[in-house]
């Protein structure tokens, strides 16, 4: 079942600050780990990550460089002190507005 994509680009910047608490990564690593970790459910593009990769650079939430790896140099993404703060901050809105919705779609037991 496709996800709608207004309900998908409100959390992605989220889902991509939470992948690189765990290492640094390139785009087409979070392409690929993203839509792994979703079970295909996230199938992002390269021209919707690397937009929303440079919004958040603009924002010090990340940092970028550039390294060789098997033969290749890439751009690599690391999260901020900053990121980490506003993925907190995400987090626990996301955490709200969940347990909101699954409140509400519960009201169906209750009819």
């Amino acid at each position: 079942m496709a996800v709608d994509r207004t309900l998908v680009s409100g959390s992605l910047a989220m889902m991509i600050l939470r992948l690189l608490t765990e290492k640094d990564m390139y785009g087409y690593e979070m392409i690929d780990t993203l839509r792994k970790r979703s079970e295909n459910v996230f199938e992002l593009k390269a021209g919707s990550l690397y937009p929303l990769l440079h919004n958040l650079e603009e924002k010090y939430f990340v940092t970028s460089y550039e390294q060789e790896a098997a033969g290749k140099m890439r751009k690599y993404y690391h999260i901020t002190k900053d990121g980490k703060k506003h993925l907190d901050k995400k987090k626990e809105e996301w955490q709200q507005y969940s347990k909101a919705v699954a409140s509400v779609l519960a009201l169906e037991a209750w009819a």
